[in-house]
């Protein structure tokens, strides 16, 4: 499993209803809207960084009132 948050700026105003709507989208685990340089953080997965490249993300930055976005994805590994 792939895991990344995505940091998103919204329209002024748009930012709880924004978070509602990303909170149903597959792929999407959590949507919080926050205050400070970015409206929502959003934590998003799939099962591979391909499938959440070409799905969850471009499911998120079409919803509506949304105007920048920052995927970053969570590095889980384990130490060498």
């Amino acid at each position: 499993m792939v895991e990344a948050f995505m940091l998103i700026q919204t329209e002024v105003g748009r930012a709880e209803v924004v978070a509602k709507q990303l909170a149903a989208l597959p792929g999407v685990v959590s949507a919080e809207y926050v205050t400070g340089p970015y409206d929502v953080v959003v934590r998003i997965e799939a099962d591979t960084m391909a499938l959440l490249e070409s799905t969850v993300v471009p499911s998120v930055q079409q919803v509506t009132g949304i105007t920048r976005t920052l995927t970053c994805p969570i590095a889980n590994g384990s130490p060498s």
